[in-house]
């Protein structure tokens, strides 16, 4: 798989975003397992999660422990995957997610995560969301704490405007690697902010990447077109998967774009991870140029 950058460390071109693997409509233990493994068979080296990505109440941290006993039991694996969690959400199990960025909160969400992930350090820690009730600054500064302290070795942000990548850049400089916000061929609504972090040289992590190409668990699905878009057109010419197409082309739209698409089944991920290397032309991202909808 071809590798893309995240500050000083190099992953596959295409991730593994593990929420479906945990919250509403997830799969068996078994099922969610194999398909983690699957994406480490296909050349997967970065696995996104979060402390909030569970169901009931009572499960913190389950997508966190589920990909660390997917590691244990693959020996070395464990030592080429870079693990990007995140704190600053929760799930009260009612389906709702909450918003909380005060300092010591996302202190001891970190603490946590390093725990059920079983490392000496986090290698990505992002903050989940900003929280309206607590300055940006004082947020940031706990990522800029927590890489004081050793507890995490890069930080990242996520649903952020362009004055906030600015501001976080400001305050944690080189250690800032990420941006994660939703970009996919259906919503586009992010294009200044993966314009800075190219010229920034940050990552940019697109959450729900096949929106508009297939439902996520976070999509509108009443606003989703059903096939027949371009992305399916251009599919069906190369005898590939429509997800394949949209993932290529978010590729082809940034060289600081890594896509993070979920699976639940091993042969999603598989798919998916070919993407990586399916470079389209320049008449097929034409014809891709107009966002659905």
């Amino acid at each position: 798989m071809r590798e893309r950058s995240i500050g000083d460390v190099e992953v596959g071109a295409i991730g593994l975003g593990a929420m479906p693997l945990s919250i509403e409509g997830r799969p068996d233990e078994a099922r969610a397992l194999a398909t983690l493994h699957a994406a480490l068979d296909s050349g997967v080296t970065l696995i996104d999660t979060a402390d909030s990505y569970h169901w009931h109440a009572d499960e913190l941290g389950h997508n966190e422990l589920l990909i660390a006993r997917a590691l244990e039991t693959r020996g070395g694996d464990r030592d080429r995957v870079l693990i990007a969690t995140k704190g600053g959400r929760g799930r009260p199990g009612d389906g709702s997610w909450t918003v909380t960025g005060a300092p010591q909160y996302l202190k001891r969400a970190a603490e946590g995560s390093l725990r059920r992930l079983g490392v000496e350090a986090i290698g990505l820690y992002q903050l989940h969301k900003p929280d309206p009730q607590v300055p940006w600054a004082e947020s940031v500064g706990a990522l800029k704490e927590l890489l004081d302290e050793g507890k995490i070795r890069m930080a990242g942000i996520s649903n952020v405007s362009v004055e906030q990548i600015r501001q976080a850049h400001e305050i944690l400089g080189q250690a800032l690697v990420s941006v994660q916000n939703r970009y996919s061929p259906a919503v586009r609504t992010s294009e200044d902010q993966l314009r800075l972090c190219a010229g920034l040289g940050l990552a940019f992590l697109p959450w729900s990447p096949l929106g508009g190409v297939s439902r996520s668990s976070l999509d509108d699905a009443p606003q989703l077109p059903e096939a027949g878009t371009a992305f399916h057109h251009v599919a069906a010419e190369r005898g590939i998967s429509p997800q394949q197409v949209a993932l290529a082309w978010l590729l082809a739209r940034s060289p600081t774009m890594i896509p993070v698409p979920g699976a639940t089944r091993p042969a999603s991920i598989r798919d998916s991870a070919l993407a990586a290397d399916l470079v389209l032309t320049a008449a097929e991202l034409d014809r891709l140029a107009t966002p659905l909808g």
